[in-house]
């Protein structure tokens, strides 16, 4: 093979505007590289009004498996005039610009190091479809066609999609298939193919799936029980709770009479939300919201009630841009200081980090065990790029689903029968959790008021400093508790021990764990730790206690996961070094390489 051909590694970006139906287009050249047996890694950046502003979509192809962002544009193709000068500049020396020139270009748009591939694909469309929908929407897959043709995407699979997608409305095949050949004819016809990159077939994505974390969640919302989601739409969260009530739909129907076994309630707003699922959890369903951080300040005041009355709350927060309305459509992980201390007073509350969809799914299950095991709100922190953008994903576990839960210190009529005295708030195993019961379990006995007002052990309201001081420590001791049920850390390591250590957690990983493997490369040597849960248990603690100086990586502006580490563990401050991306793209690889090796420099 030519040394220069470079296979199966490329980031090829797509320059569209927004609704003008090329996300479809853009997710076929993505699917058809998964189903080639290939890692790859799409992000959708989109802007946050309806349509007409500038979008992109990346896709890496890495056939290390590297799913991270990388620095760098190998190839653009670029349909929109808006941002066209913008792209242009974005390509790698020595990359490509493939654009429609139906109109040309001006000539000072012109780089000596990049080459320009011209497609005329509002011509060719005009010329072969007579519905200007048609016209516009065949655009997309014409510039879909050619690329295939310059970088070797195996035909079959590209058209085996097309037959798969419109299998239920089969007139629209052979057009789809049409304008695939309408690019691939001009590029065999025109240009010099294949180009320098390309792809070629490998079997690195079996028993993998490609999936995003949203939908995930909401099939795992299903298989930990749910069956009661109170939600108000917001930007990046609403597909949660879509995807919720279509797997719902699927599984939760009763086979004797055809009925639904699930309730999905649209309330007002967020706190109105938070309330109903507060009220689902105090009756004994399982429920559920998901909402993002606008969602997550107005729900502290039903969060603190939940936390002090002791009610199971499952809350997802797919993080965006902030603060305020902030950046809606782009990602980042600023919530978490938000979310691990919402409400006012002392309040904590437990945060899961899944990485990719198999932990949303996994998770998502595993916080609805803990809410009920606690007894407190339990949030799994996730963020936009995660939760729209489809991952490369291990396949899930899926079995029957189960007929019982385990719902934690919850007392039965027989139970409280044999009880001479039932205290709601008696800590009666020396771990914090309490026993409680649920709506109608006991004729008479087993009811207490649920009041987010100071109480003693029974429940009954009180302004005594020394009960108060009982309940809040006990609180505490159910923190202690957590840190034991709550997922362990992950370590990564090169198999060299060093004295640098580097803490991440969330989305983060991908780029992460390829910037360790850079790194190891220079003869760097780091030890990595994912956190997955908060609170943190002793592996955090020791893992910093034995590094000289270890690395915080995380996507804020504020170090807000550092904060946490320093305020929950004691650690000290110059201990720990930020290395933090905040401007609404996912973290690349080169980026923490970057900012490691320069505080590596300072150091030494």
């Amino acid at each position: 093979m030519d040394s220069s051909i470079k296979v199966n590694d490329m980031v090829v970006r797509f320059a569209n505007v927004n609704g003008t139906g090329s996300a479809s287009a853009n997710n076929l050249f993505a699917k058809a590289i998964f189903r080639m047996g290939i890692p790859v890694s799409p992000k959708n950046i989109f802007p946050s009004n309806i349509q007409g502003l500038p979008t992109w979509y990346e896709v890496r192809v890495s056939e290390k498996g590297y799913l991270g962002r990388r620095d760098g544009i190998d190839i653009t193709v670029s349909v929109n005039p808006q941002s066209m000068w913008e792209d242009i500049q974005n390509v790698e020396s020595g990359g490509y610009f493939i654009y429609d020139n139906t109109k040309e270009l001006p000539p000072d748009w012109r780089r000596e190091d990049v080459h320009y591939i011209g497609i005329p694909m509002t011509r060719l469309c005009a010329e072969h479809y007579e519905n200007p929908r048609h016209r516009q929407l065949f655009k997309n897959i014409v510039y879909v066609g050619a690329l295939a043709t310059l970088i070797k995407i195996d035909w079959e699979v590209l058209t085996g999609i097309i037959k798969d997608q419109f299998k239920k409305v089969e007139k629209l095949i052979p057009p789809n298939i049409k304008a695939l050949e309408l690019g691939r004819d001009y590029i065999q016809q025109h240009v010099a193919y294949p180009i320098h990159l390309q792809l070629e077939s490998r079997n690195l994505t079996a028993g993998k799936i490609m999936m995003d974390g949203n939908a995930a969640i909401g099939l795992g919302a299903v298989y930990g029980g749910a069956t009661v989601a109170a939600w108000y739409p917001i930007t990046p969260s609403t597909s949660v709770v879509n995807a919720f009530e279509k797997f719902a739909g699927k599984l939760r129907i009763d086979s004797a009479t055809g009925k639904k076994k699930f309730a999905i309630i649209q309330a007002e707003d967020e706190l109105a939300a938070m309330g109903m699922v507060m009220g689902a959890t105090w009756n004994g369903a399982r429920a559920f919201t998901a909402t993002s951080g606008p969602g997550v300040s107005l729900m502290s005041e039903f969060l603190g009630l939940a936390y002090f009355a002791e009610i199971p709350v499952v809350l997802v927060n797919v993080q965006r841009g902030g603060p305020s309305t902030g950046m809606p459509t782009r990602t980042q992980q600023a919530d978490i200081i938000s979310s691990a201390y919402a409400s006012h007073g002392d309040t904590k509350h437990v945060l899961l980090f899944p990485a990719d969809p198999k932990e949303c799914f996994e998770m998502s299950i595993q916080c609805f065990d803990l809410a009920d095991q606690l007894q407190t709100p339990i949030i799994l922190m996730t963020d936009l790029d995660l939760g729209m953008n489809d991952h490369l994903s291990p396949s899930f576990d899926l079995v029957d689903l189960p007929t019982e839960y385990d719902r934690g210190k919850v007392l039965s009529a027989d139970q409280l029968d044999a009880m001479e005295i039932f205290g709601r708030y008696l800590d009666v195993d020396e771990d914090g959790i309490c026993y409680r019961t649920l709506p109608g379990t006991h004729p008479t006995k087993g009811s207490f008021f649920t009041r987010g007002t100071s109480k003693d052990e029974m429940a009954r309201y009180t302004e005594k400093g020394d009960a108060y001081v009982r309940n809040v420590d006990r609180l505490m001791k159910k923190w202690e508790t957590a840190k034991t049920m709550v997922p362990s850390p992950d370590s990564y390591s090169n198999g060299k021990r060093g004295t640098l250590g580097i803490l991440y957690f969330g989305t983060s990983k991908h780029s992460v764990e390829e910037a360790l493997d850079l790194l190891e490369s220079e003869n760097h040597h780091l030890e990595g730790l994912r956190i997955k849960a908060f609170p943190f248990n002793e592996e955090i603690k020791g893992f910093i206690d034995q590094m000289e100086r270890v690395f915080v990586v995380e996507q804020n502006r504020d170090a807000q996961m550092r904060s946490l580490l320093i305020n929950e563990l004691g650690v000290a401050s110059d201990k720990l070094v930020s290395v933090l991306n905040y401007d609404g793209q996912p973290i690349t690889a080169d980026f923490v390489v970057e900012k490691v090796m320069a505080s590596i420099v300072e150091l030494v």
